[in-house]
């Protein structure tokens, strides 16, 4: 852990004793950003977007118990997952996706979700879609 932020007992008595100190917190500055630039580069493959659709895929019995959701990293590369609810079973699809798009045939649902991932939407419904 770096001390950057350590108190010393000893205040600098000279001017030579001052630049040794700025000395030492420009190393500390230094380490510092090298740091940052490492989790940067680690943090290009987190899931950093989310984007999230209910909906009902059977129009005359049920609620909106169904949901697409998408989650990517910051090139847009990720997965999508479906979850089909009925009363009588669930079944649950995972597609990759790479740069906002699948190699496999998406649903509408599926499409909204990465876009909303895309675009940062946040809201965790389409209710705003259905009017």
């Amino acid at each position: 852990m770096l001390s950057f932020f350590k108190k010393t007992n000893k205040e600098p008595k000279s001017f030579k004793e001052v630049l040794a100190s700025l000395k030492g917190l420009e190393v500390n500055i230094e380490k510092i950003s090298q740091e940052i630039e490492k989790i940067k580069e680690e943090n290009k493959f987190s899931v950093q977007k989310v984007g999230i659709i209910r909906f009902n895929p059977f129009q005359e019995v049920g609620g909106d118990q169904s949901f697409s959701i998408a989650l990517l990293d910051g090139k847009d590369d990720g997965v999508v997952v479906t979850s089909h609810y009925t009363r009588t079973d669930n079944r649950i699809y995972g597609k990759p996706v790479r740069a906002g798009k699948s190699e496999y045939l998406l649903s509408e649902e599926e499409k909204k979700a990465i876009e909303k991932a895309k675009s940062g939407g946040s809201s965790t419904d389409n209710k705003d879609e259905k009017k």
